[in-house]
């Protein structure tokens, strides 16, 4: 059976193509979208996150704050700067990047971040609107699993989804988009989590198996039935044997891929799958996001 690759690049430039038109029509009314990003991090893997989104924005013309604080800086010295973001004028959008230091608390953070910046769609308004199906803005990683899937035609309406993960960034809001009425949604939908029992027959009575848990090949083929569509959401580091971890290892996802595709009719490679979406959707939450402020100041 040949199986289809569905590689995200074509889809992201599609999206990009239409926010940078979006940033030109804001251009034209004196408006330059703005993201401010937050780390509390020294991970590589964390500033490189960070540094993709800036380069996402700029690309398409949408300016950037970096803030940046030591891992062992007071929680305090970010509670307050992300509030002095969220009402600073000339902000359009914050994101905050997780995981941060156990010290400092998540939820008093994201509660922070008016609603109407919160482009991440954490703050409890935002979530609360995403489940009621009036969604203020759709979380990168789950609508960039929605765009790719619409442009290689594949529909969700009265398919069986399981995904494998709860996360509250992707697995919940994920299947909350899934459920809903409408393109991009009316799947029957399960979620897994590390309490599922026999989760190979889960996966196996799946029409679409969309991963991201974190676990590096936890899914193969034997997990599969045939014909199914696999989206791999995950990139984990795999260390290269002997070199006791760090940043050199193989990118792999939670898919096994090559059993996996003996099954599959289309399956997202990675890296080159989700991510490039996922970056595009974000800078379409942001200018999003200065549309909204635009036309409230008007």
């Amino acid at each position: 059976m040949s199986t289809r690759r569905l590689r995200g690049d074509p889809v992201a430039a599609t999206l990009r193509a239409e926010v940078r038109e979006r940033v030109a029509t804001l251009g034209e009314r004196g408006r330059v979208p703005t993201l401010a990003t937050v780390l509390m991090s020294d991970d590589p893997t964390d500033e490189r996150f960070v540094e993709l989104k800036h380069d996402a924005c700029d690309e398409v013309g949408i300016e950037t704050r970096d803030c940046r604080f030591a891992p062992d800086a007071p929680a305090q010295e970010l509670y307050e700067t992300v509030e002095r973001l969220s009402t600073a004028v000339a902000v359009d959008a914050v994101f905050v990047q997780v995981p941060l230091p156990e010290r400092v608390s998540v939820p008093e953070v994201r509660r922070r971040i008016v609603p109407e910046k919160d482009v991440d769609c954490f703050h409890p308004e935002n979530v609360g609107r995403l489940v009621a199906g009036d969604p203020r803005f759709v979380p990168a990683t789950p609508a960039a699993v929605q765009h790719l899937l619409a442009a290689y035609g594949i529909s969700t309406a009265g398919q069986d989804v399981v995904i494998v993960g709860r996360s509250d960034a992707i697995g919940k809001p994920l299947a909350n988009l899934l459920v809903g009425k409408g393109p991009g949604g009316d799947a029957t939908t399960t979620v897994c989590h590390s309490y599922t029992r026999n989760l190979a027959a889960k996966t196996r009575r799946a029409d679409v198996v969309v991963t991201a848990c974190g676990v590096p090949e936890l899914v193969d083929g034997s997990m599969l039935s045939p014909g199914v569509v696999v989206v791999d959401v995950s990139a984990n580091r795999r260390s290269k044997s002997g070199d006791g971890g760090g940043s050199g290892g193989e990118l792999v996802g939670d898919v096994d891929f090559e059993s996996a595709t003996e099954k599959a009719s289309a399956i997202t490679p990675v890296p080159g799958g989700i991510g490039p979406v996922t970056l595009a959707a974000l800078v379409g939450n942001v200018v999003r996001a200065a549309e909204g402020r635009a036309g409230n100041d008007e």
